[in-house]
C-alpha cells in the first residue's frame, strides 16, 4: 500500500510553528508533496528540513521568500529532478520530482494568476510549457515500467463542483474557461486521472482551500485546487481519498488542507 499526501503549506516556517510538525509526526503517508514552502533550506530547523525517518528534496525559488516545493519520502529516492527543462521556470520553485521504485512522484505549484495582469500571462506561459512535459513524463516513466503521480496546487478548479461559488468566479483566475479547458487536456488528451474525483465522482468538492477572509472556512465555501493526477494504472489502485480538513478555524496551519490518497499494491 502507498499513501500520498499533498498540501500547500503557505510558508513552511510559519506552518511549522502552527502544527505542521505535529501533523508530520502523526501522518501515515509514505510520500508528502509540499508547495509554497517559501524558505531556503538553511532557514528551516532540522526537524523540518531533515525530519527523522524521511528523505527530503527541497526546491526553493530563486526569488527569496516566494514559491518553493518539496517532496518528503520514507523511501530513499532513486533520483530527483528540479524543474522540467524550462529556461523561465526551472529556478522558480514550482516543480520537483522524485523517482521511487514503482512511481515517479512530482510536487507542482502552478502559478495562481490574476486576470488582466502579468501574473496571468506568466500562468499561461507555464501551462503552455508544462503540458508537453506531462506528456513526456508519462512516456519516460512507462519506458522504465513506472507510473506517475503529479501532486500539488494546480490553482485551477476544473469543474463547477470544485468550488462553492462557481457562478461568481467565472471571470476570475482559477476558474476561467481557458484554464478549465487546459485541465481537460491534462485528463482527456494526456490520459492522466484526477484521483480524488474518480473516487468521489458526484460529490461537491471536497474542497482543499478556503480563504482566510470572512467565514469561508466555517461555511465550507472553498475551492478544490489541490490535485493528485495519476497515470491510469496507478489511479486504478486508488482505494481511498480524503481531505484532512482542520476541525476548526483556529486549528489550521495553512489556508489549504492536506489531500491524501491511499493506493493498493498491484
Amino acid at each position: 500500500m502507498l499513501t500520498v499526501s499533498t498540501v500547500n503549506v503557505n510558508g513552511l516556517r510559519a506552518a511549522a510553528k502552527k502544527g505542521f510538525v505535529e501533523w508530520l509526526a502523526g501522518t501515515g503517508a509514505d510520500v508528502i508533496c509540499l508547495q509554497e514552502t517559501r524558505a531556503e533550506p538553511d532557514q528551516l530547523t532540522a526537524s523540518v528540513r531533515e525530519p527523522e525517518g524521511w528523505h527530503t528534496v527541497l526546491a526553493p525559488s530563486s526569488a527569496k521568500g516566494r514559491s518553493g516545493v518539496a517532496v518528503y519520502s520514507r523511501a530513499r529516492p532513486e533520483s530527483s529532478r528540479v524543474g522540467f527543462g524550462s529556461a523561465e521556470f526551472d529556478d522558480s520553485g514550482r516543480y520537483v520530482e522524485v523517482e521511487l521504485p514503482e512511481v515517479v512522484v512530482a510536487s507542482l505549484y502552478l502559478p495562481s494568476g490574476e486576470v488582466g495582469t502579468a501574473r496571468q500571462d506568466e500562468k499561461e506561459r507555464f501551462m503552455a510549457e508544462f503540458l508537453p512535459h506531462l506528456d513526456a513524463l508519462r512516456t519516460r516513466a512507462a519506458e522504465g515500467g513506472k507510473e506517475v503521480l503529479v501532486c500539488g496546487d494546480w490553482n485551477i478548479a476544473h469543474r463547477e463542483v470544485d468550488l462553492k461559488n462557481w457562478k461568481a468566479n467565472r471571470k476570475n483566475a482559477g476558474f476561467l474557461p481557458e484554464e478549465r479547458a487546459w485541465m481537460d487536456r491534462v485528463f482527456d488528451e494526456l490520459g492522466y486521472v484526477d484521483v480524488v474525483r474518480s473516487l468521489h465522482p458526484d460529490d461537491q468538492g471536497p474542497y482543499s482551500w478556503w480563504s482566510y477572509r470572512g467565514k469561508a472556512f466555517d461555511n465550507d465555501s472553498g475551492w478544490r485546487i489541490d490535485y493528485q493526477a495519476a497515470t491510469p494504472g496507478l489511479a486504478a489502485r486508488a482505494s481511498e481519498a480524503w481531505v484532512e480538513r482542520a476541525p476548526s478555524y483556529d486549528k489550521r496551519w495553512s489556508d489549504h488542507a492536506p489531500v491524501t490518497v491511499t493506493f493498493d499494491q498491484p
